[in-house]
């Protein structure tokens, strides 16, 4: 008997169930409006250089020229201020002409410009990089820290490099907030998440600098770290075995529907700072409701608080419509549910633990590379929506859209053919196309994009499915250190992911490469996790190692048998060198039927 059994007692998956992870989720909306938010808060309008206020001047006073202000920045007369870029298609964003060039305009549709005559012998007009600024459309975003901060042309890393200190934050967050919730509870964390992040947050919208954005989005990441961890683990630890699966992956369709929530409420404000707002300022009432939620019994049980644990017990089954099971469940019955678990929670555990045995060892390093292929191909092909050459607001609701129907399908597996199967499955068929994608033409750019929908919607299951996987695996005396270590690696990968494209510049398909590359590498290594469909949630490392470790009940009666024999033989061995008149013979005899009794 064990908790799992304790909760089908007080009415399994009942009212207090579905309210519980119901209010625990509604936050996941915008978690993704956090993690993508970059897309939009650091969006690149299209720009060049700012004129010369002489020229602007001379353009637009001029009798011979005869053009308004609002004609010089058209695209045809920019031709006279601003040169074509290397591939002669579109303006240049980084330089500018020092002086006019009215002969590159085409005056036959023009108001009469003058052509200035062609030079002999000249090697082309003179230019210079964008000393005075940039000039900014408004039509896509109205105000993005690009366009507040000039983070263009030389500049254009550090748009990159404030997402990677925000995964930086997260990568803190799980790393700090996975033991804390182990050491002082899930529910008192998560309640300290939802604070920072609605507080630090909505700051962020006050920042005066590049520098002080970049310092509250690596404490935002941190909180975002925090709720997602302890989240999850709050829900699992109060479901019983049988919900797990259709569960965990219904409460992840929040996440997915939020990342469409994050496109309406973009293209309502397009202003980086209203934006910024509107994501977290509700996590001030997500705090104010989050002081509801019932702390783990599991977790208070095996932190010597059973009191407060059968406390809680009592409230779910009441609000379960279980009201006799209150006289029945008392502490005796809940620590006879829980013996071993107790038994267990004496000792004190740490990240060492997870790597300690054989058992843990082989899940610790499965979970490790799927945890950093899953977010590296993940955040690679979502946090970069302008390169596909649609509306980023419309690329935003069709890469949340394609989630629906991917993790339905991983609903599916997940429930008849098993964790191990789907996160395999998932993670070789998001590396399947990917690499196709290498090999369609640039100018097909509606094949590029649907395929790029479809890996994103597979390595979006595959995530659906390693968060509940992970949570199964784990043992609760150590499940949120757990959690924290191998999510850890999903935020390197996050933070390498945007990197990788940096290798466009080499070889154009080399991200692909990269990225299909290592769903192959982790897909291999989820073949060798251990199943755990319908199998209750381990409480401690030795019931990790009983299920788990890679030695069937068989094989270690067999090694019991070998040891047995073994012993025999070197009794046998010693009654040929002694004497049965010998007081050591005796002394033999008796220490074999002691040895064969002990085993």
């Amino acid at each position: 008997m064990g908790f799992a059994d304790l909760l089908e007692e007080v009415g399994g998956f009942g009212r207090f169930q579905w309210l519980h992870v119901t209010l625990i989720s509604i936050p996941g909306l915008l978690i993704a409006s956090q993690n993508l938010l970059n897309n939009f808060t650091a969006g690149i309008p299209a720009h060049h250089c700012r004129l010369l206020a002489n020229h602007t001047a001379l353009s637009t006073t001029s009798s011979s020229h005869n053009l308004s202000a609002a004609e010089v920045h058209e695209w045809r007369y920019l031709h006279a201020f601003i040169p074509l870029d290397p591939s002669g298609t579109k303006l240049d964003k980084c330089r500018r002409y020092v002086e006019p060039q009215w002969h590159l305009v085409d005056n036959t549709t023009g108001p009469g410009l003058p052509v200035a005559p062609p030079t002999p012998n000249s090697t082309g007009p003179q230019t210079e990089e964008c000393v005075d600024g940039w000039t900014y459309e408004r039509t896509e975003f109205l105000a993005t820290i690009v366009s507040e901060w000039d983070l263009v042309c030389t500049l254009r890393p550090l748009k990159q490099m404030s997402q990677t200190v925000y995964m930086g934050g997260v990568l803190t967050g799980a790393i700090i907030f996975g033991g804390l919730s182990d050491r002082f509870g899930r529910k008192s964390i998560l309640i300290w998440s939802y604070f920072q992040l609605a507080l630090l947050g909505s700051c962020t919208a006050l920042s005066p600098s590049y520098t002080a954005y970049c310092v509250f989005r690596f404490l935002t990441g941190m909180a975002v770290s925090g709720v997602i961890l302890n989240a999850v683990s709050l829900k699992v630890e109060w479901i019983p075995t049988s919900s797990r699966t259709l569960v965990g992956t219904l409460t992840s369709f929040f996440f997915t529907f939020g990342q469409m929530v994050l496109a309406g409420i973009a293209h309502s404000l397009r202003d980086w700072r209203k934006l910024q707002v509107a994501v977290c300022a509700p996590y001030f009432l997500f705090f104010a409701y989050s002081w509801w939620f019932s702390e783990s019994a599991r977790w208070l049980v095996l932190n010597r608080r059973s009191e407060d644990a059968l406390k809680s017990i009592h409230h779910v089954a009441q609000i379960n419509g279980k009201p006799e099971m209150v006289e029945k469940i008392t502490l005796e019955v809940l620590h006879s549910h829980m013996k071993k678990e107790i038994e267990s929670s004496k000792s004190s555990f740490t990240a060492y633990d997870l790597l300690r045995t054989r058992g843990m060892r082989r899940i610790s390093v499965c979970l490790v590379a799927v945890w950093f292929s899953t977010s590296f191909a993940y955040y690679g092909l979502a946090m970069d929506l302008q390169k596909f050459g649609v509306n980023i607001y419309l690329m935003q609701i069709i890469f949340g859209a394609v989630d629906f129907p991917a993790k339905l399908f991983a609903l599916g597996m997940l429930s008849y053919l098993g964790r191990r199967v789907t996160q395999a499955t998932c993670l070789f068929i998001s590396a399947l196309v990917i690499f196709a994608n290498i090999f369609v033409p640039t100018d097909m750019q509606t094949v590029r994009t649907t395929l790029a929908c479809l890996g994103k919607g597979f390595t979006s299951a595959s995530f659906t499915c390693v968060y509940l996987f992970t949570g199964e695996l784990y043992p609760t005396v150590i499940r949120q250190t757990g959690m924290g270590f191998v999510s850890t690696m999903a935020r390197v990968g996050s933070m390498a992911a945007p990197a990788v494209l940096i290798l466009d510049e080499v070889f154009p398909a080399m991200p692909s490469v990269v990225y299909g590359g290592a769903a192959v590498v982790a897909g291999g290594f989820a073949c060798f996790l251990p199943e755990t469909m319908s199998v209750p949630l381990p409480d401690t490392i030795e019931d990790v190692e009983e299920m788990w470790s890679g030695e069937s009940h068989a094989q270690k009666q067999q090694q019991l048998q070998k040891e047995s024999v073994a012993l025999k033989e070197g009794v046998g061995c010693q009654e040929d060198v002694v004497s049965k008149d010998d007081p050591a013979f005796k002394e033999i005899k008796e220490g074999e039927g002691t040895g064969l009794n002990a085993l």
